[in-house]
């Protein structure tokens, strides 16, 4: 089953980009040499991919078991949901939704020696923490990511905080995010089919030229089945924040603040 919705801003939007990591100018200097004992976030090249998500050039089949969204070979699961999400004309995203989870997969194009994760995560924590949410970067089963409290306002009007997950890996060339949201949020038992989606979908960002961020721009499947936009249910009715690299529907997690 597949469902359309329409974003409000392009998928490849950002806040203004972290700035370069200090350079250490003087190695006899104790101060400049305690800073390069500290780990650099931004800048870095790709860390190594043992366990996926794949580059289309490390796949012989990437089709096989897989759903052919075109920039992606999305992980295809018995139960799931898929949904598409549009930015313009173009579909930049698609999010598979099992039972009471869900993960929002989007790829950009990232530099050729550098990966963006790093700078990216940045941008995230302030967009959230100035609109009053609550962010924790940790090492997780993905690598690093941020586990937010995100503010939004329920149904009834009443203030709630939304648990969700950032993930994000760098490739070459390309850099897949994932948005965990639901139970996956806050359950590691319900988060092992996401992550397992995350690490087995493919990433095909084609040869052309992309400038970095730009969204790889999938389409859908020859036998997609369209559910029409108003058809969906409540989480169309999305709330939205900004988190650097486009924004994020309201998944089904809402916590009440009390």
């Amino acid at each position: 089953m597949f469902g359309r919705r329409k974003k409000s801003s392009p998928a490849g939007e950002t806040a203004d980009v972290a700035g370069e990591a200090e350079q250490v100018v003087d190695e006899l200097d104790t101060d400049d040499a305690a800073e390069q004992d500290e780990p650099r976030r931004v800048n870095l090249p790709p860390a190594p991919r043992p366990d996926g998500p794949w580059d289309v050039s490390e796949v012989s089949r990437p089709e096989e078991g897989r759903v052919d969204l075109g920039g992606l070979y999305v992980p295809g699961v018995e139960g799931m949901e898929l949904r598409v999400e549009v930015a313009g004309d173009a579909i930049v995203a698609a999010t598979i939704v099992l039972r009471d989870s869900a993960i929002q997969l989007q790829g950009f194009a990232a530099p050729k020696k550098e990966g963006i994760w790093g700078e990216v995560r940045e941008e995230i924590a302030s967009g959230i923490t100035r609109q009053g949410g609550i962010i924790d970067e940790v090492e997780g089963p993905l690598g690093w990511e941020l586990r937010a409290q995100v503010p939004v306002q329920l149904p009834d009007g009443t203030g709630g905080v939304q648990l969700v997950r950032f993930v994000g890996v760098d490739g070459p060339r390309w850099f897949l995010r994932g948005v965990i949201s639901g139970q996956g949020a806050v359950q590691p038992q319900a988060a092992g089919l996401l992550e397992q989606i995350f690490r087995d979908t493919v990433v095909v960002r084609g040869e052309g030229p992309m400038a970095p961020r730009d969204p790889i721009v999938l389409k859908l499947p020859n036998d997609a089945q369209m559910v029409p936009e108003g058809v969906q249910q409540e989480e169309q009715e999305t709330s939205r924040f900004s988190g650097g690299m486009g924004q994020l529907q309201r998944g089904p997690e809402i916590t009440e603040v009390r």
